[in-house]
């Protein structure tokens, strides 16, 4: 079953660009990956989904409903996280959590309460003397409290420290395999690699890829380092070269006979070959002058 599903969904903001044509599907159990730099549509797709802003054109359904005419019924079934956590000044943890639990109509508290614990979150302080990772606790326990069927989660972890960030993994983890469907938003590229299943990528308000993660990250082309020498004459097929005192290293994908035998005469003292990371293949993307990997 597909959980989203977007045809052509563009929102313009008259000369401004904001998404163009998406056409994006996410299956029911996935943790999918949305991935672009800050600027690239990602936060103004989400907005269009969540129906806090009308599309132009095109059009969108999550659970097979239509995110106009049936988003107050859509929103009931997720948990939203912000890219920004800001609240309503002089209202202590406690209470923004009770008004969100009472604004979704459920009873949270025993799951507000394990949450809170668990993020080691003092709900007694004001939000206006919170830091910006202990603000973004509270915007997880909102999203998480009433265990909702859809994560859609923007920038989650940016101003969470490394050990919250895994607990905050591992919190995902734990609810996509109870059935919930995560959308993750991020341009932190290692945090998809890792835990997303499916992936988009986006330039410009524009879909340029989407695929499952091992898919986007398999492909003909491999990362070469060679030690014992501090440059090379550019050859066919090679990309992405950065250089160092000792090593030279770049993207290469032709044959690697032809590479070897080009490589021969130089004084190579080691030589490594590995898979691309996912970060090298968004910027492969993000290249306007790059072929096709």
């Amino acid at each position: 079953m597909k959980i989203i599903q977007t045809q052509n969904l563009t929102k313009s903001y008259g000369q401004t660009r904001g998404i163009i044509d998406m056409n994006l599907s996410v299956e029911s159990g996935d943790i999918f990956g949305f991935i672009g730099p800050n600027g690239a549509g990602k936060s103004t797709t989400i907005r269009t989904l969540l129906g806090l802003i009308s599309p132009t054109s095109g059009s969108a359904r999550i659970f097979d409903k239509d995110i106009v005419s049936d988003h107050i019924d859509i929103l009931s079934h997720i948990g939203y996280m912000p890219s920004e956590a800001m609240f309503y000044h002089g209202m202590r943890v406690d209470e923004v959590l009770r008004m969100s639990a009472s604004l979704r109509g459920k009873k949270c508290q025993t799951e507000t309460s394990r949450l809170c614990e668990r993020f080691g979150l003092d709900t007694k302080k004001k939000v206006e003397e919170l830091s910006l990772g202990n603000r973004k606790k509270v915007s997880i326990v909102c999203a998480f409290m009433h265990k909702p069927d859809l994560y859609i989660l923007d920038e989650p972890t940016s101003g969470l420290d490394p050990l919250m960030q895994k607990a905050f993994f591992e919190l995902i983890h734990e609810r996509n395999k109870q059935g919930a469907t995560i959308f993750l938003s991020s341009h932190v590229l290692a945090e998809i690699q890792h835990h997303c299943k499916n992936a988009a990528i986006i330039r410009e308000g524009r879909l340029i890829a989407c695929d499952s993660v091992e898919k986007l990250t398999n492909t003909k082309a491999r990362r070469i380092t060679l030690h014992g020498v501090s440059s090379l004459p550019h050859l066919e097929n090679m990309k992405n070269i950065t250089c160092t005192e000792n090593s030279v290293s770049f993207l290469y994908d032709g044959n690697i006979k032809v590479l070897i035998s080009e490589l021969n005469n130089l004084p190579i003292t080691d030589m490594t070959v590995t898979e691309p990371e996912l970060e090298e293949i968004f910027l492969h993307y993000y290249t306007k002058e790059a072929d096709a990997l």
